[in-house]
Parts: C-alpha cells; structure tokens; sequence
C-alpha cells in the first residue's frame, strides 16, 4: 500500500517538474536565443551557427532552472494532493508524515545528482562545443552586412567604408583599413570598385576538400603600408584578392570559465591532475582564481541546496486546508525557500573570494537539512513514528 502511494507521488511530482521545466526553459531559451541574433546581425556568423550555439546552450539554462523548478513543482505538487484530500487518504490509511518526508528528501537527492551531472560534466562539454562552433565558422554572411556610407567594423581590425552599392552587388570607392592585432604593420587600401566573391579553396590540413570561403576583390586602388619606422609604402593595384577567413569575426572565440571542463578548473586550485588535460595556463589561473572556484562552488555547492528546499517545502504537511493560517503559510513556505535559493545565488558570487566564504557555502545546507529536519520531527512528535 504504502508502495503505492510512494509510487504514485512521485509519478505525479516527475511530471509536473518536467512540464514545468521545459516549459520554463523554452521561454529562458527563445529570449536568449533573440540576444544570440547579434551573431548574424553584427557579426556575419551564419544562421547554422546561430541555430547551433543557441541548442547547445540549453544544457546550461536546464541547470539554472533545476533548483527554482524543483521548488515550483514539489510545492504545487503537496498543495494539490492537499486540496484534493489525497493528503488526507494518505494519513487515514496509516502513512507516517515523517516517511512521506523522508521519500521527498529521497526525490531531491535524485535531483540534486541529475543537476551535479548537467553542472560538472554535460553543461561545460556542450558550451565549449558551441565556442568550438563559434570559432571554426566563417563570416558567411559579411556582404550583407557591408552598408553604403558607413564604417563597417564586423571583423576584428578591419574597417570597410563603401560609398555605393550597386543592385548587382558591386562597390563603389572602397576604402579599407587593416589593424589586424600583432601584425608588424597596418595597410590602407583604396579602390575605385569591388565585390565580394565566394571561393572554393582546398586547405592544406584537409587535402582533396574544398570549402568555400568569401573574398574581397578589389580593382583600380592603391595600398599604403605603415611600417614600424613610420615609413609609408605606396603600391598601386590594378586587381587585388584578399581573404576575408583570414580575419576573425569581433565574437569572441576562446573559451570562458564556465566554458572550461571540471578537471581543468580543479587543475587551477590544486595540481595534481595529468598535465594533458589542463586547458588554462598557469598565469590565467593565478589571474582569475577568484572566478575560477566561484565557478566550482556553483557547480559543485549549487545542487546541494535542493534537498534543504524539499525540507522546508514539507512544513506544509504540519497544516490543514481547513487551518485560518494556511492560506498565509503555504506563502510563507514559498517565500523562505525562494529567499534561500537567492542567497544561494549572491553567495555563490563571493564564495570564491576567501577559503572561509567557500567553507560556510558548503556547510550551510547540510545545517540548515539537520535543524529543519529535527524541527519536523518535534511538529509531528505526536504521531506514531514506527508506521
């Protein structure tokens, strides 16, 4: 009987979690994926890519949401049973509310590890794929973004200037500037006219494989070449190429923190892992180490205060439908566990800022579990704890 009613709880909690989780996480997702349209708009990325790097977000916006859905649906799960004296059946046929509470605890523990999977190993893989994406592509989209009388600067130290744009996609006086970082001199190339052409070109790391790649054909200009020692060198073109997948889009292309795998982030706080996995230098690390076990404390510390949610949740089991505070509690309930989710979140922040603040992150929930946990046991003192 008992494994029934077990059975039947949780059927109803992992399905409302997981309507409520999708349906969250495709709101989350299409508002992110309007912010990710800057790719094609400012950065000439192509729609593939687009699409690609906002899917592989997703991974990261389920394990935002986890703890905040989880809260939503196990709340919304005891108020329904309660409101249709399901609670009550359950207590009239010998369920021990304290059982009930520890199977809920149960439930969080399985969720806690479905986050601790996303959080340390699927959600940094699939951000760092969608970097990898990011990296690789090629401006596909630059001659839609070039537009006439205006400086256009969507690769990195390149600025275009087109003064007019025929109907068949030709430029008129073309001015160009060149301040591609690290390079020992900078150029300046005016043309009379140009377009923009698509190539076949067979890389060399890939023999026998063409893939296309855009160029800038320029006719009829002059290129002047600023040396170190100031000097300037003319050189007069009648027809020039220059390729475009030789600049990189403004986008940025290396990895983040929260882009980085668990190993390599653990590698930054103590060396002790196999050199080949490490991702960041030592110097990145002594940079950012704040950040870094800021990033570890939200993958590892963040999920373990779910189940300390589902103990304050289960306050509402102490009440009746029928109580003149039950309205207010079931309000309060929601507040304190909203309220804990939050400073988890602010606290995460700062926990990389000292060994003390990471300490106290971490032995927050499981003081908090054993004190609200005790604190149930004295409420429901009064009923056979044996059944």
């Amino acid at each position: 009987m008992k494994n029934t009613i077990y059975r039947y709880f949780f059927t109803e909690f992992i399905s409302l979690f997981t309507l409520i989780l999708i349906s969250i996480c495709v709101i989350v997702w299409i508002v992110q994926a309007v912010n990710y349209l800057d790719f094609v708009t400012e950065d000439g990325h192509a729609f593939s890519v687009y699409f690609t790097y906002s899917i592989l977000n997703i991974p990261k916006v389920i394990g935002r949401l986890i703890p905040l859905v989880f809260l939503i649906s196990l709340l919304t799960t005891i108020l329904q049973f309660e409101k249709n004296n399901e609670l009550l059946v359950f207590w009239t046929s010998g369920l021990n509310k304290i059982r009930l509470v520890n199977f809920i605890f149960i439930i969080s523990i399985l969720i806690t590890l479905f986050q601790l999977l996303l959080s340390l190993s699927i959600s940094p893989s699939s951000l760092n794929i969608a970097r990898s994406v990011l990296k690789s592509s090629n401006i596909t989209l630059f001659p839609s973004l070039l537009k006439e009388k205006k400086f256009n600067d969507t690769v990195k130290g390149l600025t275009i200037f087109v003064e007019k744009k025929t109907p068949n996609g030709e430029m008129l006086n073309v001015f160009l500037r060149d301040d591609v970082p690290g390079n020992a001199k900078s150029k300046t190339i005016i043309a009379k006219k140009g377009y923009i052409e698509t190539k076949g070109v067979m890389p060399f790391v890939k023999v026998g494989v063409l893939t296309e790649q855009n160029f800038l054909v320029l006719f009829d200009g002059v290129i002047q070449t600023e040396k170190k020692n100031k000097k300037i060198n003319f050189l007069k073109f009648y027809k020039t190429d220059i390729n475009l997948a030789s600049f990189e889009s403004k986008t940025t292309t290396y990895p983040k923190i929260q882009e980085n795998n668990t190993l390599s982030l653990l590698n930054c706080i103590r060396p002790f892992l196999d050199e080949g996995k490490i991702i960041l230098s030592e110097r990145q690390c002594r940079a950012r180490i704040d950040d870094i076990t800021s990033e570890l404390n939200r993958r590892l510390g963040m999920p373990l205060y779910i189940p300390i949610i589902s103990i304050i949740v289960c306050y509402l089991l102490s009440s009746r439908k029928e109580s003149k505070y039950y309205f207010l509690q079931k309000y309060i309930v929601f507040i304190t566990a909203f309220a804990i989710l939050v400073f988890a979140e602010i606290m995460v922040r700062y926990s990389g800022s000292s060994a003390l603040s990471s300490i106290f992150y971490y032995s927050l929930p499981p003081l908090l579990i054993l004190l609200n946990y005790q604190n149930l046991i004295r409420i429901f003192k009064f009923e056979n704890l044996d059944q």
